[in-house]
């Protein structure tokens, strides 16, 4: 699902606020002269352009079809939406000058958040997915070499990314750890599916399993760069380029998470053996920085899917039900039945509350 533009509205004062602050902005930073840039504001060539789930506003400004950049505005100006907008330049100018595939930072505003970046279309890896619906998706020349290329740069991104991050640009949390794994992770799945959507009590000895498994995912050494949310609609495609996006909630963490959040995907869906193909080029990129015990990193991967795939659930459910997203609902049920499917692996198996509750939630998905 691409994004869509629409002019903007002449009657959204609060918008012609923040564009006429990103007009003085691109001015200040080189992007345009202040004779370019006098009628941007409310000209054709400044096009509010939709989000997935960021409360973020953006635009994307042109000069005679050529893109400029675009404007990303904070939801409002309290401290945790400035904190955000800070976060996206300081990590995004890490990543950059360590050759990161991200887009180069034009120009931050620290009083109003405003952040300008470089545009780089509207083509993600999850179009080419869905173009290769109709054939086989997994032995498509174009996915293949796509998801090749994605984790090549994610090895490296996890590496050098980690080399001289300053923990204090993080907005959320500085680091990936158990507490964030069962308040935002499990504990989303559990307020945000379980309760509010379905409208059922937790189990008593849920909250034990899931300790339980957060504590031996928390094993996982947690010193590589973190993206937490590495996934097709993330990731877009430029000239053939695979280039990362959203990566403010960038954070220090484990290798399994983000790979995980590429594979188990829901937007893809890709099928088991084509994950398994992708996960052993990934293990293949990653020894070119460091050893790795198979053995162990596949342990973990597992703990960290099953963490990521509860986040999933929980971030879709609120999407849908509070923010009113309806293009997320059509994904809740997949992500179940690839969450069910996990808890059948070795790892997991000795986790049965969880396991009775996920199908139970397949199962009211269904009847819905």
């Amino acid at each position: 699902m691409k994004k869509t533009e629409d002019t903007l509205p002449e009657d959204e004062q609060t918008d012609l606020d923040i564009l006429q602050s990103a007009r003085a902005l691109i001015i200040r930073a080189g992007i345009l002269t202040r004779t370019e840039a006098g009628s941007l504001v409310r000209s054709d060539r400044c096009r509010r352009i939709a989000s997935d789930g960021s409360t973020r506003r953006f635009w994307r400004v042109t000069k005679k079809d050529t893109p400029i950049c675009i404007i990303a505005a904070p939801a409002g100006r309290d401290s945790v939406a400035l904190a955000e907008s800070r976060s996206a330049w300081k990590i995004g100018r890490h990543l950059h000058q360590k050759g990161i595939p991200v887009p180069e930072m034009y120009g931050w505003d620290s009083s109003t958040g405003l952040l300008l970046f470089e545009d780089l279309g509207d083509r993600r890896l999850h179009d080419l997915v869905v173009t290769e619906e109709s054939v086989a998706k997994d032995t498509s020349e174009t996915v293949v070499a796509g998801y090749h290329q994605a984790l090549k740069h994610l090895a490296a991104m996890q590496c050098y990314g980690a080399e001289g991050f300053d923990q204090a640009w993080c907005w959320d949390s500085p680091q990936y750890d158990q507490r964030l794994m069962l308040e935002k992770e499990s504990g989303y799945f559990l307020r945000a599916f379980w309760r509010d959507y379905l409208g059922k009590k937790v189990v008593d000895g849920v909250d034990e399993e899931l300790k339980e498994i957060a504590g031996r995912a928390g094993q996982a050494p947690a010193n590589f760069f973190l993206h937490r949310d590495f996934q097709s609609r993330n990731i877009m495609v430029q000239d053939g380029a695979i280039r990362f996006i959203d990566f403010q909630g960038g954070r220090l963490g484990p290798l399994g998470y983000d790979l995980a959040s590429l594979l188990i995907d829901p937007y893809c869906r890709l099928s088991h053996l084509f994950q398994e193909q992708l996960l052993e080029v990934y293990l293949q990129e990653l020894s070119g920085y460091q050893v790795v015990d198979e053995a162990v990193f596949r342990r973990q991967y597992t703990l960290l899917a099953f963490q990521r795939n509860m986040q999933i659930i929980g971030a879709f459910s609120y999407l849908y039900r509070v923010r009113k997203k309806t293009f997320f609902l059509d994904f809740i049920r997949p992500s179940l039945k690839a969450l069910s499917e996990r808890l059948e692996e070795p790892d997991l198996q000795e986790y049965p509350l969880i396991r009775t509750m996920v199908i139970k939630g397949l199962k009211e998905m269904v009847r819905a």
